[in-house]
């Protein structure tokens, strides 16, 4: 089976354009190593690029993605814990300075456990990692929201829970606490390209202005 031509035209693309602006840049990155200042936790989903969302260069940001963009809770219990081990380095080997958690509207995967529908089953990976959802949905409320609406409140104390999970890591809270990292959150809207920063005084996301 071939490699996919996509991929191969996306690099050739890159080859000629991208690459060429910034060949000093990478190979500064590849004698010196990265020094990023901002690690990022967001979604796996396709339509959530970080690097295209914030148009980040080469080495800026130190990114990490996983189906909702969940961080578990500190668990040192012996066992492989992917997202764990890469905070663990950004915090400890390149001493970011700050790390985001990356939200987005219509996430697939809060949608699966608000309805407990496909794919999730009750034996396999995605089942039992949507669980650590469980939290921010014993703090959102359905009420009289609409479904929609109802997901959009899921999707952002998602990432609520998330953040209050950083805090689980001994390591990082001390730091956090000194003031040396800060945890942000953030929710961009696929459909509209909104971006809006949570306010931790007041628990809500705030829609960032876009410059005229």
């Amino acid at each position: 089976m071939t490699f996919p031509q996509r991929l191969i035209d996306g690099y050739n693309a890159f080859a000629t354009g991208r690459l060429p602006q910034e060949q000093d840049r990478y190979r500064a990155l590849a004698e010196g190593g990265q020094s990023p200042q901002i690690m990022l936790i967001g979604c796996s989903d396709s339509r959530v690029s970080p690097e295209v969302i914030f148009d980040a260069r080469p080495g800026e940001l130190f990114v990490v993605r996983n189906v909702a963009n969940i961080v578990p809770p500190y668990a040192p219990d012996g066992q492989a814990h992917g997202v764990s081990a890469a905070l663990e380095f950004g915090v400890a080997a390149l001493k970011v300075k700050h790390i985001v958690v990356l939200g987005h509207a219509h996430c697939g995967g809060v949608k699966a456990f608000a309805e407990d529908t496909e794919p999730l089953s009750p034996g396999d990976f995605i089942g039992n990692w949507m669980k650590l959802m469980a939290p921010a949905a014993g703090k959102t409320p359905r009420g009289s929201l609409s479904a929609a609406d109802y997901l959009v409140r899921l999707e952002q104390a998602n990432i609520v829970n998330s953040l209050d999970n950083l805090m689980t890591f001994p390591r990082l809270r001390k730091l956090i606490e000194r003031g040396s990292v800060v945890l942000h959150g953030a929710y961009f809207g696929v459909a509209t390209g909104e971006l809006s920063v949570l306010d931790r005084t007041t628990g809500q996301f705030q829609a960032i202005k876009r410059a005229p």
